[in-house]
């Protein structure tokens, strides 16, 4: 088993300290149980690393999430009955809880459907340019949750549980696996600049893992992308042969106090930061430097245009990082609150069609440019949100919380493209067939990295934890 429950005799930070060297890719967890760890090297066109527990099809992750709750029935989960019986009341009679509100009548889409591709899929009018490509998608169209309150709905779809203090599933994968390069972090969040999401950095925190391995939030808007990362001109002083005799001078000093306090994870995490700040000194600004992208790039994802500018420069940033050994990409579309995300309580035919237009384009730019450049080879790309929406009407056209069915797709390395995967009831209210889950999501995902999900174990506070917890499934039918 893979569970932190052999110690050595001498501390992981004194070990560190004698060797003299860094460990911000070193995972913490094969060191300790003496198995293989896939640590990564600056090659990142390199082959697929051999994972930990089978050979990996997937090297590297860009998960796309649609924060609020996208409506299944109004982008790929075509539902000829809801015309049907259009305004009748079908639905609960007592509120459910995580409603906002009574369900209403059955409420028919206000967008058009039509299918696409050899797959015959059906997409809505809202989603063009993904319907272009659903040839090379992957759907899984009877995902469910356990909540439908969007808080523990997003925990579990990131931390795979309900509740907060569980480490995100990037967490989970960078402190396995660690960064494909040394010059930058293992795992990377790009939050939409209007705000952050439900439970804030609760979805991408490291839990109860050390805490280097939680997600770095990057704001590709600001001038300084990472702030603070160079001293700033006046301090002539801090540059130089200068800087580098202070950084000697912190490591020594942060690592004798660590030998002292071999307890305490955030003075590790703080030394490994130190660390990683210095390599990305000067991998970092390349980076972030768009200036070698073409205008051909630059167009396709849509950064010419005010819609999809913001979420178009996101993804574009998630190449770039993922090119250049960033292990897990998280960028997200639309903060917590009632507006501008997929939390589409009041109107569906006004509030649904502004947010699908701003990353349509960006993500099919981003798959299309992932396949171009050879790197779709190794990388997988997801899109996930945290639950579905009611088939019944709210406040006149809007539609409430479902955790019942939802959909998520996945394309690249490893997975069968042209599949699906479930299907929902009659309705689209609940999931009626091969119905799945975030722990079966996650098993796979891991899997397709390299790891057995029942073996990424880690002991706290006395239980066995994992992404999974005591469930989940790897779902060969989607695998290639």
């Amino acid at each position: 088993m893979w569970i932190e429950q052999r110690r050595p005799t001498f501390s992981r930070r004194e070990w560190l300290a004698n060797a003299g060297g860094g460990f911000g890719s070193l995972a913490l967890a094969g060191w300790l149980s003496g198995e293989g760890v896939a640590v990564g090297n600056d090659d990142t066109t390199s082959k697929v690393q051999d994972g930990l527990h089978h050979p990996a099809r997937v090297k590297r992750v860009i998960q796309l999430f649609m924060n609020g709750g996208a409506s299944p029935m109004d982008t790929f989960d075509y539902k000829p009955a809801l015309e049907k019986y259009h305004g009748q009341m079908l639905g609960p009679t007592e509120k459910p809880e995580g409603f906002t509100g009574p369900a209403g009548a059955v409420m028919k889409s206000p967008f058009t459907f039509q299918q696409y591709g050899e797959s015959g899929r059906w997409v809505s009018s809202v989603f063009p340019h993904q319907a272009k490509i659903v040839d090379q998608l992957t759907f899984l169209m009877a995902m469910t949750s356990k909540s439908n309150v969007h808080g523990p709905a997003s925990y579990m779809m990131n931390t795979g549980f309900i509740l907060p203090g569980f480490p995100s599933m990037g967490s989970w994968i960078s402190y396995a696996l660690g960064s494909v390069s040394e010059e930058l972090p293992a795992f990377v969040v790009l939050p939409d600049p209007r705000g952050l999401p439900y439970n804030q950095k609760g979805n991408f925190s490291s839990g109860f893992l050390p805490a280097q391995y939680q997600g770095t939030l990057l704001d590709v808007h600001r001038p300084d992308v990472v702030p603070h990362l160079h001293a700033p001109p006046e301090f002539g002083f801090a540059h130089g042969a200068s800087d580098l005799a202070t950084q000697k001078l912190l490591r020594e000093l942060n690592r004798q106090h660590a030998i002292a306090q071999h307890h305490d994870s955030q003075l590790e995490s703080q030394i490994a930061a130190g660390e990683l700040a210095a390599r990305m000194q000067l991998a970092a600004p390349s980076v972030f430097d768009l200036s070698g992208e073409t205008e051909a790039t630059l167009q396709a994802y849509g950064m010419n245009q005010e819609a999809t500018a913001d979420f178009g420069k996101r993804c574009l940033m998630a190449r770039r990082l993922i090119e250049r050994g960033t292990r897990f990409v998280q960028v997200w579309s639309g903060p917590q609150g009632a507006v501008n995300n997929w939390d589409n309580h009041g109107s569906i035919p006004n509030e649904l069609p502004p947010m699908a237009l701003s990353v349509d384009q960006p993500m099919v730019a981003l798959v299309e440019d992932l396949r171009s450049r050879g790197l779709l080879a190794d990388t997988l790309v997801i899109w996930t949100t945290e639950f579905g929406r009611t088939p019944f009407a709210q406040s006149g056209v809007g539609r409430d919380h479902n955790r019942g069915t939802f959909v998520s797709w996945l394309v690249g390395a490893g997975v069968r493209p042209g599949v699906a995967v479930g299907e929902s009831d009659e309705l689209g209210y609940q999931a009626a067939v091969d119905k799945t889950d975030c722990h079966d999501f996650h098993a796979t995902i891991l899997h397709l990295l390299g790891i057995d999900h029942q073996r990424l174990v880690v002991r706290t506070g006395g239980i066995d934890r994992r992404l999974t917890d005591v469930h989940g499934r790897v779902i060969e039918k989607i695998l290639s």
